[in-house]
């Protein structure tokens, strides 16, 4: 049996991890949660899956939690804040931590589970964005197994297994394009929230579909895929794939091409992390490739899509800085359109002018690398957050 920890409990990632446990009792036990403030949600995962720990956002929303578990009996500690999401990724028990918080503050926890010694199922995509180097750089010091998460990645993980040393010529990642594919260039900028958040294809949390929208999400999978297949970004390339059925392509130096096909379902990607290096079922419907009919692919349009083509010029680029200051720039460009505060069409603008206006660095430790990207989200908050 497999123990493990869950970092983002209550977020997409997992509960859909949650979902594989449910489904197969006898392969997996729950050793830590960690979660943000949804106490009812985390409440029923801890009367259910039993962990000995867990930690939420703070203290209230700690003690809140404390209010709701007062007839529960099994042996819990609950914890709070950073400290206590360090301590669900690096509990004692457990031998895999699925990373599954949404942005920078998956950063730190994934990095002490690493130095843990603890196997990673890596959903947060920031980890490799802004410390890649460095992150890969510990995971290789210290032996453990880096199981991508998102669908993409880990299709390429797939159809590397049984590769042995085959060189790789180019990796293509598909995008579905998101909700906006076909809109106007003009009518970008009267985009509603609502509009924004209905993703075409798949169920994720809002930060990764407002990505999904504006096609950043797809430029930090091509920093990922970088780092975690260590190929330079002159041999990554990105489709656009609306029917989201071919998940991502890897070709070889023979010409040859391996893809990985499936549903438009998250949990196909967890349950071969969890499992790995086993199969199991995911719950996920099978492909009727009849009724798809036809599958489809073309070129990105890069005048529509900025953030996409920033990625790549990141990539190019000395040093870390450049891909924190994308990554800082984003995560507040989306924060204030989630809020109503700018529309749309500001988010590119934003991540594309404060990669211009902002010098850069080359943080070379976690906490520098921490630090410089908490500066970075500051400057672009206290610019436009007005």
């Amino acid at each position: 049996m497999k123990v493990i920890s869950i970092l983002g409990s209550t977020g997409s990632i997992g509960v859909q991890a949650l979902e594989i446990v449910r489904l197969h009792p006898d392969l997996f036990k729950v050793a830590s949660l960690a979660a943000g403030s949804n106490t009812r949600l985390l409440e029923q995962q801890i009367r259910e899956f039993k962990p000995t720990l867990v930690s939420c956002v703070d203290s209230k929303t700690a003690d809140e939690l404390k209010r709701r578990l007062r007839d529960y009996s099994p042996p819990l500690r609950i914890e709070h804040s950073i400290e206590g999401t360090i301590r669900a990724a690096t509990i004692p028990d457990a031998q895999l931590v699925v990373a599954g918080l949404p942005g920078s503050t998956g950063l730190i926890p994934t990095f002490s589970a690493v130095e843990a010694g603890k196997d990673v199922a890596l959903a947060t995509k920031e980890v490799l964005v802004m410390a890649g180097g460095l992150f890969m750089e510990r995971a290789r010091k210290k032996g453990v197994q880096l199981l991508p998460v998102d669908s993409e990645q880990s299709a390429i993980f797939q159809c590397l297994q049984g590769s042995g040393e085959a060189e790789i010529r180019r990796i293509i990642l598909t995008a579905s394009g998101g909700p906006f594919l076909d809109l106007p260039s003009a009518a970008l900028a009267d985009v509603t929230r609502d509009q924004a958040l209905n993703h075409p294809r798949w169920k994720m949390g809002p930060k990764v579909t407002i990505d999904s929208a504006t096609l950043m999400n797809k430029g930090f999978e091509v920093i990922e895929a970088r780092w975690l297949f260590d190929v330079p970004g002159t041999k990554i390339e990105v489709v656009i794939h609306p029917q989201s059925i071919v998940h991502s392509m890897v070709e070889f130096a023979d010409g040859s091409i391996l893809s990985q096909l499936g549903p438009t379902d998250m949990r196909l990607p967890i349950s071969y992390a969890l499992a790995f290096p086993r199969r199991i079922e995911s719950g996920a419907a099978p492909v009727s490739f009849p009724k798809i009919g036809s599958l489809t692919f073309m070129s990105p349009d890069y005048d529509r899509f900025p953030l996409l083509q920033a990625a790549f010029s990141v990539l190019e680029q000395e040093g870390t800085g450049p891909a924190i200051v994308l990554n800082a720039a984003d995560e507040v460009a989306v924060e204030l359109f989630l809020q109503g505060k700018i529309p749309f069409s500001k988010i590119a603008w934003i991540v594309q002018e404060s990669l211009q206006s902002i010098p850069s660095a080359s943080p070379g430790t976690l906490e520098e690398i921490m630090n410089f990207h908490e500066e970075i989200v500051e400057q672009v908050r206290s610019r436009w957050a007005s």
